[in-house]
């Protein structure tokens, strides 16, 4: 599940925008994940592969309390992840029911999570702060979890804001929000996402000295060689 710590050093300097732009030149218009904002500024950006977690709405008789300590859990899915990964819970937005508080953060810390993405809502909000797990979601409600969703499972294939997410796709999350790069577009996305935000670089450079945009972006053909005269120069 780890990924190459090369991965993760090119993955860190590009950004969601640009990784939303790549994908959509692969076909891929739906990466973005609604409701996932970080929880506070500075979080930087953050890299991982998911695992997943599954909430479904509430049932009287599965979400209560004491379903908190039953084997399928959100207790027993925290002590099954693995360093490094972003945790992805799926809570269909719903905004009065938070999933997760500052006990449940604190020992994802302790297990080495990277971060969680969510598409619901967190509880204990100082708390949670207080832990230092960088956390992107949907804002902050007291009720707990069980006020309106039932956790089903994890490690299994998840809707999180609108975006399909399978175990083992890659996160990557900003002040812009969580995407998600699908495992079989990996290699691709690392070979192409670094030129783009090159590319988009030297287009700033070339807004800032007063060029139009008509033809700089897109790039024209005198535009691109241009730019590649620039590369070639370096």
């Amino acid at each position: 599940m780890a990924l190459d710590p090369k991965t993760v050093e090119i993955l860190k300097g590009v950004s969601t925008a640009t990784l939303t732009t790549v994908l959509l030149k692969k076909g891929l218009r739906n990466v973005w994940m609604r409701g996932t904002m970080p929880i506070r500024p500075g979080q930087g950006r953050l890299v991982g592969p998911a695992f997943t977690l599954r909430f479904v709405p509430a049932r009287e008789d599965l979400a209560t309390p004491a379903s908190w300590g039953a084997p399928i859990s959100t207790r027993a899915a925290i002590e099954a992840m693995p360093e490094g990964v972003i945790v992805v819970a799926g809570a269909m937005g719903v905004a009065d029911a938070g999933i997760f508080g500052d006990i449940l953060c604190a020992r994802m810390v302790r297990r080495g999570v990277t971060a969680l993405v969510t598409d619901g809502v967190m509880r204990d909000a100082a708390g949670v702060l207080g832990t230092e797990l960088p956390v992107w979601c949907d804002g902050i409600a007291a009720s707990p979890s069980v006020a309106g969703l039932t956790f089903v499972g994890w490690q299994e294939p998840i809707g999180c804001g609108g975006v399909a997410v399978f175990p083992d796709d890659v996160i990557v999350a900003d002040d812009d929000g969580a995407v998600l790069i699908p495992a079989a577009f990996l290699d691709a996305v690392l070979a192409e996402a670094p030129e783009q935000e090159a590319m988009e670089a030297w287009i700033m450079t070339e807004v800032d000295r007063g060029v139009p945009l008509p033809g700089l972006y897109p790039m024209n053909d005198e535009t691109k060689a241009r730019y590649a005269a620039w590369k070639a120069s370096r």
